[in-house]
């Protein structure tokens, strides 16, 4: 069973950012984001789509990003 649950692309964007991912470019809903120590990660979801538990893991692999930090 996965610890994910789903949520919202503009909620775990801002999880990320509060992680310490800044934004290094943005062009329409791809965002690049950086953080020192890490390869960059393309973030390409529209502020109100939902995110599933396996993009969620996904995501978490890339970035450090964990359940509690949302």
């Amino acid at each position: 069973m996965s610890t994910w649950g789903a949520a919202k692309a503009k909620r775990v964007l801002a999880a990320l950012l509060r992680i310490g991912w800044q934004l290094k470019r943005e062009s329409g809903s791809h965002r690049v984001l950086t953080r020192a120590g890490w390869p960059d990660v393309v973030f390409s979801f529209h502020d109100s789509e939902e995110i599933g538990p396996r993009m969620l893991a996904r995501i978490a692999r890339q970035t450090g990003l964990r359940p509690d930090d949302l």
